[in-house]
């Protein structure tokens, strides 16, 4: 099986051949999806994508880490981070048999 990076150009050239809009239409409508997944993330909302799964920013609070260098003791802040939830639909067919190519489709 060969790995491959899909990048927002991939998925602008999908959209134009599958939407049938024009290249300058499927790249806006890529970004502005994107745009508005990254906006709602950043104010603290979950985005839920049915069939797909959810982004969730979830919140860490300061703790004591260690660096593996020197085994001393530093703090690490407080932060946000996102952690990605898959849906049952998405684990189920990324695990299927066939290696999951089916159509999104179905």
């Amino acid at each position: 099986m060969t790995r491959k990076t899909i990048t927002r150009a991939d998925l602008c050239v999908a959209v134009y051949q599958k939407v049938g809009l024009s290249r300058t239409e499927s790249a806006t409508l890529v970004e502005l999806v994107l745009k508005e997944i990254t906006d709602c993330l950043e104010r603290g909302e979950t985005v839920k994508l049915s069939s797909f799964g959810s982004f969730v920013v979830r919140k860490k609070g300061q703790r004591i880490g260690r660096n593996p260098k020197t085994g001393k003791e530093v703090p690490i802040s407080p932060r946000r981070v996102m952690v990605f939830k898959p849906s049952a639909i998405l684990k189920q067919r990324i695990n299927s048999l066939d290696g999951g190519n089916e159509d999104l489709d179905s």
